[in-house]
Formats: C-alpha cells, structure tokens, sequence
C-alpha cells in the first residue's frame, strides 16, 4: 500500500501558510485597534508638566480566546476528524477482543464492518489462518479490547492517519497479560461513512496509506 510520505511536503506548506494567515491576522488587529490621538482644541490648556515614563510601549491587545479557528486551514471539519476518530477505536477496540472459542469466521466479519473490502479481505484470512486459531485454541485465549488514540499523523482531504493503541487484556492457561500495541491507522471517506483502509505498526515507521477519500 502506497505510504503518504511524499505529501508530507504538501502538509507543510499548509502549515506555513496558516501561520503566516495567523502574522496578518494580528497585524491587522493591532493597526485597527489603534486610535488617533485627540488634538487640544482651541483655549484648552495644555500641560507642560513632564509626561508619565513609558513602561515598554504600547501593550498590544489580547487576541480574544476563540478568535483563530485552526479548522479553517485544514481539509477536514471538526465534526469529521472526531467521526474518523471515533471510527478508529471502534476498529481497534472490535481488533483487539477476541476468544478461543468462538468462530474465526464471525471475529473476520466483526473487523470488515470496519474496513474496506481490500483490508478486511487481508484481516480475514489473518486472523482464521489454522496457525492463528490453533495457537488461541491450545491456550484458550480470551482476549478483551480496548483503545486510547494517541495522535494524529496525517491528514489530507478525504482521509485521515490516527495512532491508535490497542490494548489487551488477556486471560489464557499460560496466565493472564495485558499489552498495549500502537497501530497507525488510516481512514478513508466513503460518503458520510469512514472506513479504515490500512493499518500499520506505528512503532515501524509506517505512516499508513491516504486511501483516496473523498470528501462530503
């Protein structure tokens, strides 16, 4: 699956040019916040008392909490990232939670309700591979899921790289464990829906796949 390093160029720039959006925001700001100094009119006495020492100038005026919305510089809405994010702990939540004894079939179904046909194809025969099942048969492994999202990697229009951790929490013969795994997961758009079209270790490198969303 193709990795999205070669946009990381395209990322940046957008990060220049917000914050140079953010330099003449808060230049305008400061110039109109300015006001012309009132003239004495004609018969009022004028002070020839010496002035007040400055303190360092002028104090520029606050930009007011709220004023600058980072979403407008980015190709996704607020409402979409937290869809997408809410997408990719299910994922790996539903990833993460599996038993011995239930049918490798139905754990594979489980996981495409998440996915695209591409990576749910791949994740099923992963995961009913007789090497696999044997393994959590032998050891009657019980394995309970859940997910913390740690960042976001990338992002571009119709798609979305999370680091996602899965955690386990395990019950089998040979003892009880837990583990935590960092997956880089990738989400693409399909409609008003969002599926998950790669995953990666993140410990790897991997910065996922843009998948070729499209935006609603």
């Amino acid at each position: 699956m193709a990795r999205i390093s070669d946009r990381r160029g395209l990322v940046f720039a957008g990060v220049v040019v917000a914050i140079a959006a953010v330099g003449v925001y808060l230049s305008v700001r400061s110039a109109s916040d300015g006001s012309e100094e009132p003239r004495p009119t004609a018969g009022a006495v004028v002070s020839t008392a010496p002035a007040a020492p400055s303190s360092g100038g002028r104090t520029p005026s606050p930009v007011k909490s709220g004023a600058f919305d980072i979403y407008a510089y980015l190709p996704l809405s607020k409402d979409q990232i937290a869809q997408a994010a809410d997408a990719a702990q299910r994922f790996a939540v539903s990833y993460a939670t599996y038993r011995w004894d239930e049918d490798p079939a139905s754990y594979a179904e489980r996981l495409k309700a998440f996915t695209t046909a591409e990576l749910g194809t791949v994740l099923a025969r992963d995961v009913t591979s007789p090497a696999t099942v044997e393994r959590n048969r032998a050891d009657q492994v019980v394995s309970e899921g859940s997910s913390r999202l740690k960042e976001i990697r990338d992002i571009a229009g119709g798609s979305v790289v999370f680091v996602v951790t899965a955690v386990q929490r395990i019950t089998a013969k040979s003892g009880p464990q837990e583990r935590g795994t960092d997956y880089a997961v990738t989400l693409t758009q399909v409609g008003s829906q969002w599926q998950v079209y790669d995953m990666q270790p993140a410990e790897a490198g991997q910065d996922g796949d843009p998948g070729g969303g499209t935006v609603e």
